[in-house]
């Protein structure tokens, strides 16, 4: 049996994560650590940096440490009419750190949902998400906002695309300064941005705040009906809606959401709908998804045992080592953790102090 008192937060995140998933009816994904480097660069702009590692492969061939999981994912599977292909994986990625500005390896544990589906699929990826960050810490929150909305308000006041694009910064740091100048510059009403922006907090809240808009009325009700849904949930009050937690607007549509821990400055969890990659890649099916980010659980506390090791077993040189081995398998197989020394290790905490006389018994 598997002591999980040995393993880390991660480790443990990633067994609990894929029982989870499997109850769901999620069958695993396994990837090879490179790919070709062609198919990425053909999409750099979805992937989070778009410095990638690569090498030649012996044929020449030149081949990129894998930097994402979902394209490798869309680019396996098929269209199949009225059907999802459901897949959760665990995988290392190779991307740029925000932080360092160097490479770093990333332990990732995530599911996708891609084929025909509808609201009640992406309300099971957003329950899958809070039992994702339930598994891991009871203090957490799932924030979820609406591109479909965001993009309504958009398409009415201002199509240009660098308009969007600085909007969208705005909207992610909830700076309405900025956004007030922006708007003043392409000289556009800023009324119902200024609205998404605020539009924050508990769902019952934010639906409320939302009826003021004059647009995005179709997406409205469907984050009505997510909600009523969202209230069946065990966790619904750590469900909020909030407008600053937006993705690439290229790439992504609908429903997109972050989690977040207590002592995690930043999001462990994210994901949303992408239909909009699937019609770049040629696929007709919709999809959504989302990926916890296990190496940031590093961050979190480990329990700190109170003790190295239950007993600490001291013999001498004359000491019959059969005697000793047998001793060792006795207090093993009662579940105890043994570390057999000469003398008394200074900073080893231990449970129990044993001795092996020189006739093998324990004293």
């Amino acid at each position: 049996m598997l002591d999980t008192k040995i393993l880390k937060n991660e480790e443990k995140a990633v067994f609990a994560l894929r029982a989870l998933y499997r109850q769901y009816g999620y069958s695993p994904y396994k990837m090879s650590k490179f790919e070709p480097y062609e198919y990425y660069i053909q999409n750099k702009d979805f992937l989070v940096s778009d410095r990638i590692i690569t090498f030649n492969d012996t044929n020449g061939k030149l081949l990129a440490l894998k930097p994402d999981v979902t394209l490798s994912i869309i680019k396996n599977g098929e269209d199949a009419p009225g059907c999802k292909q459901k897949v959760y994986y665990n995988e290392n990625v190779y991307r740029v750190s925000e932080n360092t500005r160097k490479f770093k390896e990333i332990m990732q544990a995530g599911l996708e949902c891609i084929g025909d589906i509808d609201l009640y699929d992406i309300f099971e990826t957003l329950s899958l998400a809070a039992q994702s960050l339930a598994l891991i810490s009871s203090d957490f929150v799932l924030q979820i906002s609406h591109l479909g909305i965001l993009s309504a308000v958009l398409d009415k006041i201002c199509p240009d695309q660098s308009f969007r694009q600085k909007v969208m910064d705005c909207m992610k740091s909830k700076n309405p300064h900025d956004l007030s100048r922006i708007c003043q510059q392409y000289a556009v009403e800023d009324t119902q941005l200024m609205l998404l922006m605020g539009a924050y907090g508990t769902r019952s809240k934010v639906l409320k705040h939302l009826e003021a808009l004059t647009c995005g009325q179709e997406a409205l009700q469907e984050l009505q009906a997510l909600s009523d849904l969202l209230d069946q949930l065990p966790w619904a009050d750590k469900i909020i809606f909030d407008f600053s937690a937006v993705n690439n607007m290229n790439y992504y549509n609908g429903i997109v959401f972050q989690g977040f821990l207590s002592g995690i400055c930043e999001s462990v969890l994210a994901g949303g709908q992408y239909d909009k990659l699937m019609q770049k890649l040629e696929r007709r099916a919709g999809a959504v998804g989302f990926a916890v980010y296990l190496d940031l659980l590093e961050q979190l506390p480990a329990e700190d045992a109170p003790f190295d090791v239950d007993v600490l077993l001291l013999y001498d040189a004359d000491t019959d080592k059969m005697a000793l081995a047998k001793a060792v398998t006795e207090l093993t197989s009662q579940g105890k953790t043994v570390s057999t020394q000469k003398a008394i290790p200074q900073k080893l905490r231990y449970r129990q102090l044993l001795k092996l006389n020189k006739e093998g018994a324990l004293c």
